[in-house]
């Protein structure tokens, strides 16, 4: 009678356990199941935004280089015909071709991606694939929702189509320019007319590979709530099946279903075994020593090798790195890069502050002037903008504090980097330096003053999330002798990029 309650007991607990891993295996489908209506709207618009840039640059680009090759063609035309026959001649109808692939070209089937393995790109694109095979796991299968995961999977096959269609246009411009360059080689005499053009080709060929290595860049990082997401779907036992058969990684090296399992490792060789193996060739006795002493110094001069080696590799790595990470096609340029060149206008604000002190005695600052700018990088260490200022008085001494406004400015200013971290820096202000107690009276426009500064600035930069860097500017009014009374000459200021 006790074997039918302790069978009872047992099946409970069988029940119980199987019941507990079908809910925790429930837990992760519907934690990845959660996730993408949310985020399919704007997966959309990101991809649809990307495809948008990546089309209008690669045209303007390739508007601009053909425009190029006609006024060379012209030039060279008019001493040598046939030359410029056959050197120009199809280049207008190729630049037209791949202007309306680019723009035309959605991605009717699968393509190959050539460059750096976007593994980010990779997952993305194999997720939506996999939800649309199963649209079972969106938290919202309706009809709304499936013609959103369905635009951001054609959105998607649309980016990896213009990315590779964007590196044969870069390939092109590469051929083109070293066609240019064979037959300036070849006739010396036409070289000149030709060198000005070529130069701005070259200029345009290496900005456009930079340009194409960003958009690349984009997708190596996604923000968090997508890679919580990714993370969650990958839990998902079917998910990763699913990638191992229809992943561009996947199909580069062809991984078995048992790839990893007991079955896919049998019959291959082990560690220890090839340690054996090595030991067995590089071993054996020799001339005036044991074979255990000739295996040992093998050992050595085979580790001694690898060591090598590795630091061979190592230099090759750091050479590579001081060029610029990218894909085997990398073009070096002959001229100095412009770094901000390929960076969009917002990418290229830069917001600051700083103040400067007016002391009245040791002790204590009379007026403090606080101001905030917005500059627009030129280029590396050159940037030009506008800003504006207010001037906080504190009173007369540490006896006597009583804040007050003592006046405000209108800025603009211009830095050009001279060497290293200095950089010249001059600029126009307008500045009000009347105690006000109301903003009314900044309209009389016969209080404000004018200053003209030019000066020197150091530029140190920071390793923290809100302060990119810090500048020290020492500058010289040369106006503040014309005004009456005679404002301060020297000013000192201290200013923080954001």
């Amino acid at each position: 009678m006790l074997k039918l309650p302790a069978l009872c007991g047992a099946a409970l607990l069988c029940l119980a356990l199987s019941k507990g891993d079908a809910q925790t295996v429930d837990s992760a489908v519907s934690k990845a199941a959660s996730f993408p209506a949310r985020l399919l709207g704007r997966i959309h618009q990101k991809i649809a935004n990307l495809n948008s840039q990546l089309t209008s640059q690669t045209e303007s680009y390739l508007s601009k280089m053909a425009r190029r090759e006609e006024k060379m063609r012209q030039k060279l035309a008019r001493v040598d015909s046939a030359g410029a026959a056959s050197l120009f001649g199809a280049s207008a109808q190729k630049y037209a071709g791949l202007e309306q692939r680019m723009r035309t070209d959605s991605g009717g089937q699968r393509k190959s991606y050539s460059g750096i393995y976007p593994a980010y790109l990779d997952s993305l694109q194999g997720s939506m694939r996999f939800l649309q095979q199963n649209p079972t796991m969106l938290s919202k299968s309706n009809a709304g929702t499936m013609t959103q995961l369905q635009g951001a999977n054609s959105e998607l096959q649309t980016l990896q189509t213009r990315m590779g269609d964007a590196d044969a246009v870069k390939n092109f411009l590469q051929q083109r320019k070293q066609q240019i360059a064979a037959y300036m080689a070849q006739h010396t005499g036409e070289a000149g007319l030709l060198s000005g053009g070529y130069a701005g080709m070259n200029q345009g060929v290496y900005y456009y590979s930079q340009q194409l290595r960003q958009y690349e860049e984009s997708w190596t990082s996604p923000d968090a709530l997508e890679q919580k997401a990714l993370t969650a779907l990958n839990r998902v036992p079917a998910f990763q099946t699913f990638m191992k058969e229809n992943s561009m990684l996947g199909g580069l090296f062809h991984l078995p279903g048992n790839y990893g399992s007991p079955q896919g490792l049998s019959g291959l060789q082990t560690k220890d075994q090839i340690g054996e193996l090595i030991k067995g060739q590089v071993g054996g006795s020799g001339a005036g020593g044991s074979g255990a002493s000739a295996g040992g110094a093998g050992m050595a001069a085979l580790q001694s090798n690898l060591q090598n080696a590795q630091s061979q590799v190592e230099n090759a790595q750091n050479k590579v790195s001081q060029l610029g990470a990218g894909n085997g096609n990398m073009d070096l340029p002959d001229f100095k890069p412009n770094d901000q060149k390929t960076k969009t206008f917002w990418k290229r604000l830069e917001y600051g502050a700083n103040f400067q002190t007016t002391h009245n005695n040791y002790y204590f600052p009379m007026v403090t002037d606080f101001g905030a700018s917005l500059g627009y990088k030129l280029g590396h260490n050159n940037v030009i903008g506008v800003g504006a200022s207010y001037k906080l008085g504190w009173g007369n001494g540490i006896q006597h504090i009583s804040f007050s406004n003592q006046g405000v400015g209108l800025r603009s200013f211009l830095q050009i980097g001279i060497k290293g971290s200095f950089s010249a820096t001059g600029g126009f202000e307008y500045n009000y330096t009347t105690p006000f107690a109301s903003f009314q009276n900044l309209k009389q426009l016969q209080d404000w003053t004018k200053s003209g500064l030019i000066g020197v600035t150091k530029t140190i930069s920071l390793k923290n999330r809100v302060f990119k860097k810090t500048s020290v500017s020492l500058l010289w009014d040369f106006l503040s002798y014309q005004q009456v009374p005679q404002t301060q000459p020297f000013l000192f200021r201290i200013g923080y990029t954001f």
